[in-house]
């Protein structure tokens, strides 16, 4: 039997229409719109199209977008001066820096100078720290859309068998804090580790976050596990076409797992949700 598969598109658009009724009490309540600023520093064509979708997105839950569009050669200090005025401006609740920024900007820097609560990408190593000691914090996108995922699936996963597969700070480690603290037993794997399919067949939850097209064999799989894939890699094709992969093969995964997300409308359309929703909770906090 064929897992069933994960609907990132429908459960982003009762998160999005969630978020849209919690907007509308808050003008009610408070007199004005959540506030979300984008900044986009230089022309790369696949930021412009994220930063488009984020800036419509907030719109349709009837939150202020406003966008800052830099050129590639601005100076880090020019930057970092923004963002301190976007710091300081009551009309703006939640921060966004589009990543990746130009080579001469020291991300890292960037990313500690906006404030942890305005920080809605959830990168801060304020809202890093708090949610690795189990804090209420700003969660990182991606990986708080995936737990909804599990969570939509499984339901309670206290003590279920978890794999992250990744070791990022975007997602892999955020994604294992957010598993332990729902009380699941959390392997930490990445494309180094000593029999990955030893650790994948254990797991009651896997969730692929590396980067590598069908890195994940079928076989791998427990039977009835609910696989989560957040791989987005765009492959070539014999006549010449490209197409989106995950990082778990698909196909032959979906004949043993439980649940499965599909790539894409799995986890991508959770992850804009997921932001629309920290803007409204950094809005709420500081007022």
């Amino acid at each position: 039997m064929s897992a069933l598969l994960i609907d990132g598109k429908a459960r982003a658009a009762a998160l999005r229409a969630e978020v849209a009724t919690g907007v509308a009490a808050f003008v009610a309540a408070r007199g004005r719109a959540p506030g979300l600023t984008v900044v986009l520093v230089g022309d790369d064509p696949a930021s412009a199209v994220y930063v488009g979708a984020k800036g419509k997105a907030c719109l349709e839950v009837g939150m202020i977008s406003a966008e800052h569009r830099l050129p590639a050669e601005t100076a880090q200090a020019d930057l970092l001066a923004l963002i301190g005025r976007l710091n300081s401006d009551p009309a703006v609740d939640g921060i966004l820096v589009q990543m990746p920024l130009p080579k001469h900007i020291d991300s890292d820097r960037v990313i500690a100078a906006i404030d942890p609560g305005k920080d809605v990408d959830g990168f801060h190593p304020v809202n890093a720290g708090r949610l690795a000691i189990g804090q209420p914090a700003l969660v990182p996108c991606t990986p708080s859309g995936c737990l909804l995922l599990i969570r939509e699936a499984l339901g309670d996963i206290s003590g279920a068998e978890a794999v992250v597969i990744g070791r990022s700070s975007i997602v892999g480690k955020p994604m294992a804090a957010l598993l332990t603290a729902a009380s699941a037993t959390v392997t930490i794997a990445h494309s180094r580790t000593r029999d990955l399919a030893g650790h994948v067949a254990r797991a009651d939850i896997v969730v692929a976050a590396v980067g590598i097209p069908a890195m994940v064999q079928g076989h791998w799989i427990k039977p009835g596990a609910c696989v989560i894939d957040v791989g987005i890699n765009r492959i070539a094709l014999p006549d010449g076409k490209t197409r989106l992969v995950g990082d778990v093969d698909f196909a032959a995964a979906r004949e043993r797992a439980g649940w499965i997300t599909p790539v894409p409308g799995g986890v991508g359309p959770m992850t804009i949700a997921c932001l629309l929703a920290n803007t409204l909770s950094a809005a709420q906090a500081r007022s």
